[in-house]
């Protein structure tokens, strides 16, 4: 009886021993969990604008031509003037007899002189003008361009109606890669080869170093990658 007693006596004490312990031990656990997520926290922050400024360049691409036939520039609302600023500059530097533009469709502002909306090609081919290049080097594909491999095979389409068999493209940095797969993917089996220029980011895009400071450049590099997921599966 006294044995039976005394082990009763002695089992709340063991398990208050064992909860003090799996406390202990969940405590334990609980700052171990603590401690890796601070640690993945600080080399996130450490890295993380590494990590960007990796990302943005790599969609930046470039591609040399010689002697192309024509440079053509991307439809694109929002970056226009870059495209065609860096176009004219390669026409001045005598690289190709003529400059194409595309047609998004797109309209822009009220323009009080004209009386009407202009399209976006359109303000593209004053800019171009404004920077020396002549109104009859210009050239307009008539097909309307709904997204850039649609924006491709228009290009491929005409290039292959007018003769011209070397296409030196212009368009923004971040948007390089995903063009230069496109039309080549467009062009394939034509004989029409392609080069890419762009202007390097910074005036209407973001700069590799702080494009993850801003919604919009959160747009042009980080949906980037998804249209060229998506690209590269659909097409």
């Amino acid at each position: 009886m006294a044995t039976e007693r005394i082990a009763a006596l002695a089992a709340p004490a063991t398990n208050w021993s064992a909860n003090k312990a799996a406390k202990a031990r969940g405590r334990e656990r609980a700052s171990h969990r603590r401690r890796a997520f601070l640690i993945v926290a600080l080399c996130l922050v450490v890295l993380w604008p590494l990590v960007a400024w990796l990302s943005a360049r790599l969609l930046i691409v470039k591609s040399d031509l010689a002697s192309p036939d024509a440079i053509v520039v991307m439809s694109g609302s929002s970056t226009y003037l870059e495209r065609a600023d860096w176009a004219a500059r390669l026409y001045q530097e005598g690289r190709a007899p003529v400059i194409i533009l595309t047609n998004d469709s797109l309209i822009s502002g009220w323009d009080k002189v004209e009386e009407r909306n202009p399209y976006f090609y359109e303000l593209a081919a004053r800019e171009l003008q404004k920077r020396g290049v002549p109104e009859s080097r210009i050239l307009v594909v008539s097909d309307i361009a709904l997204g850039t491999y649609e924006e491709s095979l228009g290009l491929r389409d005409y290039a292959t109606a007018h003769k011209l068999k070397r296409l030196l493209v212009v368009t923004s940095a971040y948007h390089s890669r995903r063009t230069l797969w496109s039309m080549r993917h467009a062009c394939e089996g034509s004989g029409i080869e392609i080069g890419i220029d762009s202007p390097p980011p910074g005036w209407q895009t973001p700069a590799p170093s702080r494009w993850w400071w801003h919604r919009w450049g959160w747009k042009v590099v980080a949906g980037e990658y998804a249209k060229l997921i998506y690209y590269r599966m659909r097409y």
